[in-house]
């Protein structure tokens, strides 16, 4: 184990809530480094998905969710974080020790924040719940929308999701992609330790070779607008994160938003999961971005939110391996 560690074993129980943010595919593509005062979280492009994000937005959102959280966990040990994004995308940290820090009442929210694929119950989040989302704080490139089931730009959001689901399931590229990452049993989730694992999405734990043509079989356009229909009619709202900039500082700003937003509707017993094909595919993002009236932002992450059961959690790599 790194000598740091040992000389302050906080260092590790920060990257260790860090790795528990969300990623495209699970795909963890971050690498720490650490210091005495300070730990930078460096973008993995050995992880990266060159072809559903070939400029790397997600994943520089992904690093951004991961920043909140060693920055929530840090509160939670008496620690003044500072945040600064390098011209490189490295986000470094400084953790300076206060007597006087108040601790984040989402740290809790960490270890149960999960993204739930199920399709949900149906109920509508109260006006007052989603008020309370709307309160969240958000850095000031990145605006937050919200569309409720039923209104015109829902219905417009989902048209636009069916759009991109068939155009993606079109692209072999996109497809091999996806089943690179694809985790088809027990024994292989365990060998890995990342990807979209077989259990989150409510699948039985099958010999592999089963699994893999079970699932080769759903990657259509047909089976996957048939899912997201049900699952995004059982939605309460749709919500939409958007940049002013396409660039790597406001992605890491939306990416800490984001996980703010997430951790606040975990602790308000909510589930969430993502619906991004139109922020992916170029051509449906410029219209997504006209249809909503939003002309001047890019969208960037899609959500549906509403109410389920909870499901596995996805499994990350130990943290000490992801320091370098």
């Amino acid at each position: 184990m790194n000598d740091l560690f040992t000389q302050n074993p906080d260092l590790l129980f920060l990257i260790e809530q860090a790795v528990k943010a969300p990623s495209g595919h699970n795909t963890q593509p971050w690498l720490f480094r650490i210091g005495k005062t300070e730990i930078d979280i460096c973008p993995d492009y050995s992880r990266a998905l060159p072809v559903v994000d070939p400029d790397n937005r997600e994943l520089f959102v992904s690093l951004g969710c991961a920043t909140e959280n060693l920055c929530i966990a840090a509160s939670h040990k008496g620690y003044c974080p500072t945040v600064t994004v390098a011209e490189d995308g490295t986000i470094c940290i400084r953790l300076d020790r206060h007597a006087d820090v108040t601790p984040s009442p989402l740290f809790a929210q960490i270890a149960l924040r999960q993204t739930n694929r199920r399709v949900y119950d149906g109920r509508t989040i109260p006006a007052a719940n989603i008020d309370q989302l709307r309160a969240v704080e958000v850095a000031p490139s990145v605006h937050i929308h919200f569309y409720e089931r039923g209104t015109p730009a829902f219905n417009a959001i989902a048209e636009l999701i069916y759009r991109g689901n068939s155009l993606q399931m079109q692209d072999d590229a996109f497809k091999a992609e996806l089943r690179s990452w694809m985790r088809y049993n027990k024994k292989h989730r365990d060998a890995q330790h990342d990807g979209l694992s077989y259990d989150v999405f409510g699948a039985p734990n099958l010999p592999r070779f089963i699994s893999e043509n079970v699932i080769a079989g759903a990657l259509n356009e047909r089976s996957q607008n048939r899912a997201d229909r049900k699952k995004i009619a059982s939605a309460s709202h749709l919500i939409l994160l958007t940049t002013r900039s396409n660039t790597v500082e406001q992605w890491v700003a939306l990416g800490r938003t984001l996980e703010r937003l997430l951790l606040t509707s975990t602790a308000m017993g909510l589930v969430h999961a993502y619906l991004n094909p139109p922020n992916e595919l170029p051509e449906l993002t410029h219209e997504l971005a006209d249809t909503l009236g939003l002309p001047s932002e890019y969208p960037t992450i899609l959500l549906r939110i509403g109410y389920a059961k909870r499901m596995p959690h996805s499994v990350r790599i130990p943290a000490e391996q992801r320091v370098r």
